[in-house]
């Protein structure tokens, strides 16, 4: 690994709590995290959450998309505010509020839906006019499984998509081969196998592999843990740490330590 302040977390969370800023800034310091791409959290406890990824289901509950931004605002331009849009309610908050996010996030575990439905389709388009990439996390369900990302990322070959962990599981190795050919589709890396980020190294290639961490719901420093394991080149290591994010994110490369 590289020095410190040189990484770029693409995905974590803040929930909306005394201190939350100030604590996920001290976590980015002590592992050396430069920026952060961030999404609203504790949208709904872990028990519904873990139901609904089982057996499905929708909560109606709405992200607080707005308090996210002030306090990413107020960050120093560290913590890069995503739109974690509900695609029943907010395509036409997204497309108002799309020009102060960099990004947008869609999640069928928290809000019950497919990724073929036309509000779908809406939010995209406004991702595309932003230029923004879009997160996802997919499913085991017909609708929300990778290969309906694949085909989504298809009709929108210049917007720029990225699978959340990797695939379903943490050993989704399956999702990788279903993506391989679609090149808009890039992979996150926070909670999966170690054999899987080298998986997604060897048939991706380095370029579409970014380093996430899921805080606060996983530290940095174990998902940190896990790339150091892969013994990655410093070329490899740059561009899942840094470079490959900073490019989908429209962001300046961070200074290396002198």
């Amino acid at each position: 690994m590289s020095g410190s302040y040189d990484i770029v977390d693409f995905h974590c969370r803040l929930v909306r709590r005394p201190g939350a800023t100030a604590a996920l800034l001290r976590t980015m310091d002590a592992n050396g995290i430069a920026r952060a791409a961030v999404s609203p959290g504790g949208l709904i406890d872990l028990d519904q959450l873990a139901t609904q990824i089982v057996d499905g289901g929708r909560s109606e509950v709405r992200a607080d998309n707005d308090w996210l931004l002030r306090a990413c605002g107020a960050s120093g331009g560290r913590l890069l505010p995503f739109f974690l849009a509900d695609p029943y309610t907010d395509v036409e908050t997204y497309l108002s509020m799309a020009a102060q996010f960099h990004g947008l996030e869609l999640s069928p575990a928290v809000h019950g839906f497919s990724l073929d439905e036309p509000t779908v389709a809406a939010l995209i388009e406004t991702a595309r006019a932003a230029r923004h990439p879009v997160y996802v996390v997919c499913l085991g369900r017909a609708g929300t499984r990778t290969s309906d990302l694949a085909n989504l990322a298809r009709a929108y070959p210049d917007v720029a998509f990225v699978l959340g962990h990797c695939g379903f599981t943490g050993l989704d190795a399956r999702a990788l081969t279903q993506i391989a050919a679609v090149d808009n589709v890039a992979v996150e890396t926070s909670g999966c196998y170690t054999a899987i980020v080298g998986l997604a190294l060897s048939r991706l290639g380095p370029d579409r592999v970014l380093f996430g961490s899921e805080y606060p719901l996983q530290h940095p420093a174990v998902e940190l843990a896990k790339l150091a394991s892969l013994s990655l080149s410093g070329a490899v290591w740059e561009k899942v740490a840094s470079r490959n994010a900073c490019r989908l994110l429209g962001e300046e490369i961070p200074c290396l330590p002198v």
